[in-house]
């Protein structure tokens, strides 16, 4: 990030969610709340599918990975954004906008790969149930993980790359509360029209990959069920449908804001609080709400918890 000396700008301003004092304050303590239940029901989930010997499995192997990285994509624009709601000038310095860009995306990217990796697990358990232990064994589990974290480092790497060494002179200016990178782009001292195209191609084709695989599995999947409606395969479209449920929860803001631009600033703030907030917060309540097992993996911890603080 050195080679950014040459830039004239130093910091950016970010101009966040509003301009009303009072509505900061508000913001400030109910994001503050919202960060407070992501970090302790991510970590919760965390903690069950360790402790419980009924969660070694699959499944919730990459459950509890994924709630690792919503703890990772929570964190990397949230925490900034309550402090800013205290601070009459929001800046934020170019080497940590680079490192915004360079985390969002690296998570983001992660995150799309490893909800595929989700579906298959599933496409197996449903539609090829006498292998799934064979196919999907721990030590193919951890080499998918790793896969998606390598993706998603690949992608953010070669969105780094692309305006690491843009030349900013100003204005400095974001209509936002995060160093979003097409924002960025916008504010180099140059036409940037083709970069735009560049990167939006970029997250376009990771995006539109994995969420066509993860069209065809789930297509796959409810095929098999109607053709075989059996106790075991209902169970399993139970769980099916929660991962639907996080696709497009997590999917519907990356496709507005990366493959279909509205160029609406409210619009915009939405869908990126929508993204970095409420897909990492409602993950934990959709997976734990709606399965037993993790109801009763979190009754345990709980009861472990109080026997603990009983005889300390």
């Amino acid at each position: 990030m050195d080679k950014a000396n040459n830039s004239v700008v130093s910091e950016f301003v970010l101009l966040g969610l509003c301009d009303s004092g009072e509505l900061q304050v508000f913001l400030f303590l109910l994001f503050s709340m919202l960060y407070l239940i992501i970090i302790l029901g991510n970590i919760l989930i965390i903690l069950s599918v360790i402790s419980d010997p009924n969660l070694h499995s699959p499944m919730y192997f990459l459950l509890a990975n994924l709630s690792f990285v919503d703890l990772w994509l929570s964190s990397v624009t949230t925490p900034k954004m309550i402090m800013d709601f205290l601070r009459e000038s929001k800046t934020i310095t170019f080497g940590g906008c680079m490192c915004q860009i360079l985390f969002g995306h690296f998570v983001g990217g992660g995150e799309m790969v490893l909800l595929v990796v989700m579906a298959y697990d599933r496409y197996v358990a449903i539609c090829k149930p006498l292998h799934y232990t064979t196919i999907m064994s721990q030590q193919k589990c951890i080499g998918l993980v790793v896969i998606s974290w390598t993706i998603g480092f690949v992608h953010s790497v070669s969105q780094l790359a692309m305006v690491i060494d843009l030349p900013f002179c100003g204005p400095r200016e974001m209509n936002s509360f995060f160093c979003d990178l097409p924002l960025v782009i916008e504010l180099a001292c140059m036409d940037t029209y083709i970069l735009g195209l560049m990167v939006n191609v970029d997250s376009g084709i990771l995006a539109l990959i994995c969420f066509f695989l993860l069209l065809i599995s789930y297509t796959h999947i409810l095929l098999t069920v109607c053709h075989h409606s059996t106790d075991g395969a209902v169970k399993a479209l139970s769980t099916c449908s929660a991962h639907i449920m996080v696709v497009v929860i997590f999917f519907g803001p990356c496709i507005f804001i990366y493959l279909w631009p509205l160029n609406i600033t409210s619009v915009d703030k939405f869908l990126a609080v929508f993204y970095t907030i409420f897909t990492p917060l409602l993950n934990p309540a959709i997976y734990t709400l709606r399965n037993k097992d993790m109801k009763i993996a979190l009754r345990k911890l709980r009861d472990q918890y109080m026997n603990l603080k009983r005889n300390s």
